[in-house]
């Protein structure tokens, strides 16, 4: 069995910078309406996503819901 991952970290391709900071402010959205908020880089034409809950050190249900709601966008 896998040991528990303490990060979830997704790296999205897209066009230009101005799709990835629409991207942005779309995961931004959620964040906000969850009061929880991943670990954003952009670099272009790349957005990298980083999920984990600070406080308690790794990955939990917030994260895995978050993950889903990002991955539906």
């Amino acid at each position: 069995m896998d040991p528990p991952r303490e990060h979830d970290h997704t790296v999205v391709g897209v066009r230009d910078f101005a799709e990835a900071l629409a991207f942005i402010n779309k995961v931004g959205a959620l964040a906000e309406a969850m009061n929880h908020h991943p670990d954003i880089v952009n670099s272009w034409n790349k957005v990298t996503l980083t999920l984990l809950t600070h406080d308690r050190g790794g990955l939990t249900d917030l994260d895995f819901e978050l993950a889903k709601k990002i991955d539906a966008l």
